[in-house]
């Protein structure tokens, strides 16, 4: 759905964005991470068609945005980290007006607009102007509004900055009814945590660069050279933490209660036959899990040697 080749973009002797590459599969929903002035916004807005890339191609769909941006802006639906309105306009008529400027007729305009209000929770509102609404419902809005042409590819933008805690949650559960239509979403945000819970793939940017891209968990196995493992029991703890000091990919044990954390450096496979390997010695297990790495230690790790 999305595919960057060494992308680069310079401002004079400024190196905005330096020989990124990137490829989203269709349904992939992909994180940017990075610090303000990364490159994830120039990034995005050049996919988008909306900045033109020093170097470097970008296909959306197959389509190259730089030889044919008209057929790509009918595939994607973007939202900017700062959008305006026309404070004059109800929301319905807002809606409107963006269904009119995709070609959509009367008919799907009405029909689109209600299904979109309806998703982001904005349907008692369409009636009142769009400057009475609070900084949340106006960022739904504008989410509805990138939505109105039933694209395919998202470009958001930092969706939840500004928000409330309240509003944040509201927006996730929008983002996380996208990603049950099988949308493909690149998105930004500084809410770490929030992205963790939301992609399947992290990317994280300093300074132009694509520092590391993939799975959070592989991202932290690439890192620490290890993975977390949280083993809960119904008892018999003394026994397990025995058998798991002789295997020679455990690296470290620590726990409280029935709760057991053990450091593993094997992969999937390896880490089935550890599980396998209390069973059959019938100690009662009750949960075995990989711990969900904190991507806010990840990105400090990655980054640490940008550092000035």
């Amino acid at each position: 759905m999305l595919k960057i080749e060494n992308l680069v973009k310079k401002y004079g002797n400024f190196t905005a964005v330096d020989n990124l590459n990137l490829e989203l599969e269709k349904g992939d929903i992909y994180g940017f991470v990075g610090p303000n002035g990364a490159g994830k916004t120039t990034t995005m807005r050049i996919a988008a068609t909306l900045l033109e890339a020093t170097s470097g191609t970008v296909l959306v769909d197959g389509i190259n945005v730089a030889e044919q941006p008209v057929r790509v802006r009918g595939r994607i639906g973007y939202m900017p980290d700062f959008f305006g309105v026309y404070d004059n306009l109800k929301v319905d008529e807002y809606m409107d007006f963006y269904g009119s400027c995709y070609g959509l007729s009367k008919a799907e305009r009405v029909k689109r607009t209600e299904e979109l209000l309806e998703l982001v929770d904005l349907k008692d509102k369409k009636q009142e102007y769009v400057d009475t609404l609070s900084r949340g419902m106006k960022q739904r809005l504008c989410l509805a509004r990138s939505l109105i042409h039933n694209p395919e590819f998202l470009i958001l933008d930092e969706p939840a900055s500004g928000m409330d805690p309240r509003a944040r949650i509201e927006m996730k559960g929008i983002l996380k009814t996208l990603k049950e239509m099988q949308k493909t979403i690149l998105i930004s945000s500084h809410i770490l945590h929030e992205l963790a819970e939301l992609c399947n793939y992290i990317g994280i940017i300093e300074r132009g660069k694509l520092v590391y891209s993939g799975e959070i968990q592989d991202i932290m196995r690439r890192i620490t050279g290890r993975t977390i493992l949280e083993i809960r029991l119904l008892g018999q703890v003394d026994r397990a933490v025995s058998l798991l000091r002789e295997q020679p990919l455990v690296e470290d044990i620590s726990g409280e209660d029935n709760v057991i954390e053990v450091s593993f450096s094997g992969n999937d496979q390896e880490m089935a036959e550890l599980l396998r390997l209390l069973i059959n010695h019938e100690v009662p297990v009750m949960t075995f899990a990989r711990e969900e790495g904190s991507l806010e230690e990840v990105f400090m790790e990655v980054t640490k040697n940008f550092e000035q």
